[in-house]
């Protein structure tokens, strides 16, 4: 997610900043990954990121299952109560029984029902909700040992830019903010850049620090001169 504002352009030259620099924790602890789900609050507990419900790929998949399987159950009742097979599943035990593996149909087959299990088993096994960041846990307060907060990546870039667009020089910022990185770019109309850019380093590591999050992005940030119109 990203935000920018701008204000009226001046200049035309600019500057990349150097190594990018991770914004220290609130409680001075490293936040350090513990896996793809995982990361460290302030308090040494693990918080996972928020699983996503996906209520439209369940009641989907269960509603093609319910449906297939009905269907095939009614017709196996019907051919024990006495009744002809369906013409489909004639065909379909014909089609099955007489054609090869290499058969472009057989194989098209194969794949569709491959990447379907693949996308389910994706589904299963992934959190989702990538917009939003966990936050650390409240400690010290009785009653919240099972609270969970997070921030929404747009809402954290707006907050971002906000404080970027403050240091002085700044004309406009555009800041990106993602689970593991945020990405500042802004355009300094006066200053010297490495100046502005060491004021931006502090300024959004301070404000990325107080944001809360479990885990602490790296911060990168880009400086340069705007264009002239």
């Amino acid at each position: 997610m990203s935000a920018n504002t701008s204000r009226q352009p001046t200049g035309d030259s600019d500057l990349s900043s150097g190594p990018e620099q991770a914004a220290p924790p609130a409680d001075g602890t490293p936040g350090a990954a513990e896996g793809a789900t995982k990361a460290i609050d302030g308090s040494g507990r693990s918080a996972h990121r928020f699983w996503s419900v996906r209520r439209i790929p369940a009641a989907l998949a269960a509603l093609l299952s319910a449906a297939v399987v009905g269907f095939l159950l009614y017709d196996v009742v019907a051919v024990r109560a006495g009744r002809n097979a369906m013409r489909w599943r004639r065909r379909l035990a014909e089609e099955l029984a007489t054609r090869p593996l290499d058969n472009v149909w057989m194989i098209v087959g194969a794949a569709v029902a491959m990447a379907l299990g693949l996308w389910l088993f994706l589904l299963a096994v992934t959190p989702g909700l990538r917009r939003l960041l966990p936050m650390q846990r409240p400690t010290g307060i009785p009653g919240t040992e099972d609270v969970r907060a997070g921030l929404d990546r747009r809402a954290a870039a707006l907050v971002l830019r906000d404080r970027a667009v403050q240091v002085p020089g700044v004309q406009s910022a555009q800041v990106g903010v993602g689970r593991r990185k945020v990405k500042a770019h802004a355009r300094a109309h006066f200053r010297d850049l490495e100046e502005v850019r060491a004021d931006l380093d502090a300024e959004l590591g301070e404000a990325v620090t107080s944001l809360g999050l479990a885990r602490q992005p790296t911060l990168a940030v880009r400086v340069q001169r705007p264009k002239k119109g």
